[in-house]
């Protein structure tokens, strides 16, 4: 499986950027999807989750009430809308799959894209 984001860039404070990750290979709706991010010096750090079928997600409390996951199977691809951005939430951005059910553990997934880099400031 190949994962490619897309959609990172530098957003001012209070703005919206929106990820996409499209990915070839094996049909994803057996797949549980995810995001994380990571900074220099830092651990990988779990963003959010969604289910294979898409009917449940999971989100860090960084991020729960701001950023919202969704996945479209037909098309292959998830989502990752993020509004009122923070610059803590500048980090690159990673797209993650794992067969079967959702974890936020980042050693738990076998796929991962190149990322993409969100940068928020003024």
């Amino acid at each position: 499986m190949q994962l490619v984001e897309s959609g990172g860039g530098l957003v001012q404070p209070g703005g919206s950027l929106r990820l996409s990750c499209a990915a070839s290979g094996p049909a994803l709706s057996t797949y549980a999807m995810a995001w994380f991010r990571q900074t220099p010096g830092k651990e990988r750090e779990f963003v959010a989750v969604i289910s294979a079928l898409g009917r449940a997600t999971y989100y860090s409390d960084a991020v729960r009430g701001r950023f919202t996951i969704s996945r479209d199977n037909a098309e292959n691809t998830v989502a990752l809308q993020m509004n009122s951005l923070k610059t803590e939430d500048t980090a690159v951005y990673y797209c993650a799959a794992r067969p079967g059910n959702g974890k936020v553990d980042p050693g738990s997934y076998d796929n991962w894209g190149q990322g993409t880099q969100v940068t928020v400031s003024s």
